[in-house]
């Protein structure tokens, strides 16, 4: 039997159209990711909180039969935790939970906020009206912050993240390329690491160093393994958040002028922007260990499973109207972040991104609009829905 391809391309704001469809009809079913692999895909945002809060429901993509994103994508290497079960899973994320907690968070936003200021006072320098707001602001901003929290040095961001772009483009790069990009972001990180051991500072790759690694905690490899995953998801789902957010409220022009009479409102419009955009299009894998009844439908141990969270997060029975942006919309229980076990542990961090980056950008910048039609601008080919580029002037 073949079943209907997973949607991969999407419009700009929108998830793909055939969500919609399929959550009223059928919400769960079957669909192929690549070759004869057709695992079910949830669209309702009860199943897909009953999948992620489920441990019947693994996210070890070695097994398998996993979903995962592309046949090409290599094995993860030690310490990518997000695709491991407990107890490595546990195990590993404990390790950093600490530096990312809402307090610690909290005590970096005048960090954050000084890295906004210097960016746009860059921007704007010697009269400069115009430029790609990704490259400028949108990607720099994000990876700035992580790397302070890491400890890795920012002259460095042009190294690891061409590495990062190789490791994350599924459409174009080969299993080889991929590979290629692993060992080197690796080989960075682990003299950084064993630097660290050495002559530790006040960042998280020193507390991996001294911590866990010395204390045999964790081995040299999964520290590594996990500062790695850390930088990547760091920087790059924030910087393709940012200008999604951008070309959302430009294109709201009501809905930012709310905000600009109110900045009060900020949190709760970046809480309402992340389920409206839901940049994680290509949804949380998971695979059963054991039959599960699931909403009516039986999955059968083996059978793979996409929680499409961007589908969730529109979900008419649980967000009134949920095709439209609404900043004073409470968009509590959205799932952009994912659910259970494997939330993302930066969330508290790219809240605080968002809500001070874009407050400062239009204040700063309030005659700020696109200069290219929207149809035209470069999308992302990773797993996280973005833009190459936005080019702006003000």
């Amino acid at each position: 039997m073949t079943f209907p391809p997973l949607p991969t391309e999407r419009p700009l704001l929108d998830p793909a159209s055939e969500y919609a469809k399929w959550q009223t009809v059928e919400p769960i079913r079957r669909v192929t990711v690549w070759g004869d692999n057709s695992p079910w895909l949830i669209t309702r945002h009860q199943d897909a909180r009953a999948v992620l809060d489920d441990p019947r429901f693994s996210a070890d993509a070695t097994r398998e039969g996993f979903p995962g994103l592309s046949p090409r994508v290599p094995p993860p290497g030690p310490g990518q935790f997000f695709v491991m079960d407990p107890p490595d899973h546990t195990r590993l994320r404990r390790m950093v939970v600490p530096d990312f907690t809402f307090r610690r968070i909290e005590r970096l936003r005048p960090a954050i906020a000084r890295i906004c200021g210097e960016l746009l006072d860059t921007m704007t320098a010697d009269g400069r009206a115009e430029a790609d707001l990704v490259e400028a602001y949108a990607l720099p901003q994000p990876t700035r912050v992580i790397c302070e929290l890491l400890g890795v040095p920012y002259e460095d961001h042009a190294f690891f993240q061409r590495q990062v772009r190789t490791l994350t483009d599924f459409a174009s790069d080969t299993p080889q390329d991929m590979l290629a990009a692993r060992k080197a972001l690796y080989g960075y990180l682990g003299e950084l690491l064993a630097t660290r051991s050495r002559e530790p500072a006040d960042d998280l790759i020193s507390r991996l160093a001294t911590e866990r690694v010395a204390t045999g905690e964790a081995t040299a490899e999964e520290a590594v393994g996990v500062a790695a995953l850390l930088l990547v998801a760091g920087h790059e789902t924030t910087a393709n958040m940012f200008p999604l957010a951008v070309v959302a409220l430009l294109r709201h022009p009501g809905q930012l002028a709310a905000l600009r009479a109110d900045p009060d409102r900020w949190p709760d419009a970046v809480e309402e922007l992340l389920r409206y955009l839901t940049v994680a299009h290509a949804g949380m894998r998971r695979i059963a260990t054991e039959d599960v009844d699931l909403g009516g439908v039986l999955i059968r141990a083996g059978d793979g499973v996409v929680v499409a969270l961007q589908a969730a997060d529109r979900d008419p029975a649980v967000f009134a109207d949920p095709d439209t942006l609404d900043i004073r919309r409470d968009a509590a229980g959205h799932l952009a972040f994912g659910h259970g076990l494997h939330q993302c542990v930066g969330q508290s961090l790219a809240r605080a991104e968002l809500q001070i980056g874009l407050p400062a950008l239009f204040d700063r910048l309030p005659g700020l609009r696109l200069t290219e039609p929207v149809d035209r601008l470069p999308r992302s080919t990773s797993a996280i829905h973005g833009l190459r580029s936005l080019p702006v002037t003000w």
